[in-house]
């Protein structure tokens, strides 16, 4: 269960990556961010953004053309 959700929908790139490292900076150790967007490039955004920042990419979906994500902060 996502300890903060962060609603990027509407959002094109880089403004949901922008606005999901900032609630990062937040959030403790541990804790998980839970993202929806509707920008078909998020995919690949949040794996590389998960990947460089040492970030677990937790849950990655899509249903009804919503992309949902889940990131465990490292």
């Amino acid at each position: 269960m996502a300890d903060i959700t962060l609603d990027a929908k509407g959002l094109n790139c880089p403004l949901p990556i922008l606005r999901a490292k900032k609630a990062l900076k937040e959030m403790a150790s541990g804790q998980i961010l839970a993202i929806e967007a509707t920008d078909p490039g998020s995919a690949k955004d949040f794996e590389s953004f998960c990947s460089q920042t040492g970030n677990e990419l937790v849950k990655a979906s899509e249903a009804n053309n919503v992309y949902y994500y889940e990131i465990r902060k490292s």
